[in-house]
């Protein structure tokens, strides 16, 4: 079977910037703490109106271009996201019609800061089938939309933006591609980051609402506990288990939460600082569009080649995790 390679990476950054100096205004914090606690300079924040199918179609619109891909040319869109424009259609559903793919189909895919490489894995199998041959993963979050901005522990987190990555097989003289992968969930974990509102257990009504439901609620302490823990893990196993060590690693691309957990992770398996790709600075947390940016910031800066081994890393709610293995092609 023909590995899965990502051929192209196209993005989506909103234009205006919420820096630490604007939340000082809003909440009670600071810069310096803001930055010693994440990393986090600033984010991207859309414009009132502009929805997570925007930028999706954009990012899409972006690889497709860079690609010389034609929208007609798509067999599947999987787009990775926790706030679609709307409950149905799915996200992937208004892309498709708005790209004019008309050949394709879709769907969306719901696991928080996990989604883009858990899509990613989901498109590969088509392509590795042989079922498909151009693949749309999609990351991409507006969660301004779902951010309490009176929560200091949320609100200095999180920001706007993602990406799309097309799939498509590796050719018969190609040694690149997804070379393996581990994803599991512990799902006893579950309460202690969620959107409590707006489901089949508290449908919105003016309690949900008054409750401030709709926004995401964390125990920052409980996952920070697990990120450290789950992503050096993983990571470990998979490079054990395909017969490499954290020295083979050309690049580390890990989910951009906290810069704290990032660095822990790293030092965690041996791995130094400038192998690890870090953005976080630039666009604080966009949940499932971490990882098509922080390709992106790769990408523009010279940090990846042809052959580099890349070693992918998640954690989210769920609470999710999950690693990636894969030839740069």
């Amino acid at each position: 079977m023909p590995r899965a390679k990502i051929k192209g990476i196209g993005t989506s950054i909103p234009e205006k910037i919420l820096s630490n100096y604007d939340l000082e205004k809003m909440v009670d914090t600071s810069n310096q703490w803001i930055v010693e606690r994440t990393g986090i300079h600033q984010r991207r924040i859309v414009e009132p109106g502009t929805t997570t199918s925007d930028l999706a179609t954009e990012a899409t619109k972006n690889v497709l271009a860079s690609t010389g891909t034609a929208a007609t040319d798509v067999d599947l869109i999987v787009c990775a996201t926790i706030t679609p424009d709307m409950i149905l259609p799915a996200t992937a559903c208004l892309v498709q019609d708005r790209i004019g793919a008309k050949h394709c189909w879709g769907f969306d895919l719901s696991i928080a800061c996990s989604g883009f490489l858990y899509a990613l894995q989901v498109g590969a199998q088509f392509i590795e089938t042989g079922a498909h041959k151009n693949v749309i993963v999609l990351g991409v979050d507006v969660m301004s939309s779902i951010i309490d901005y009176t929560d200091r522990q949320t609100c200095i987190i999180f920001g706007d933006g993602g990406g799309a990555a097309l799939l498509t097989p590796c050719q018969e003289d190609e040694e690149g591609g997804i070379i393996d992968f581990i994803h599991e969930v512990d799902g006893s974990g579950g309460q202690y980051l969620c959107l409590p509102g707006g489901g089949s257990k508290y449908p919105a009504n003016h309690e949900t609402v008054d409750g401030k439901m709709h926004y995401i609620h964390q125990e920052g302490k409980v996952v920070f506990k697990y990120a450290t823990r789950k992503m050096p893990e993983l990571c470990l196993k998979l490079l054990q288990r395909n017969g490499y060590t954290s020295d083979d690693v050309s690049l580390f691309v890990p989910h951009q939460a906290n810069l704290r957990i990032i660095s822990a992770a790293a030092d965690r398996m041996n791995m130094p600082m400038e192998r690890v790709l870090v953005n976080i600075d630039e666009y604080g947390n966009t949940t499932a569009g971490t990882l098509p940016l922080a390709l992106d910031t790769a990408l523009r800066k010279g940090r990846l080649k042809k052959g580099d081994l890349v070693l992918f890393a998640v954690v989210g709610a769920g609470l999710s995790a999950g690693a990636m293995l894969m030839r740069w092609a």
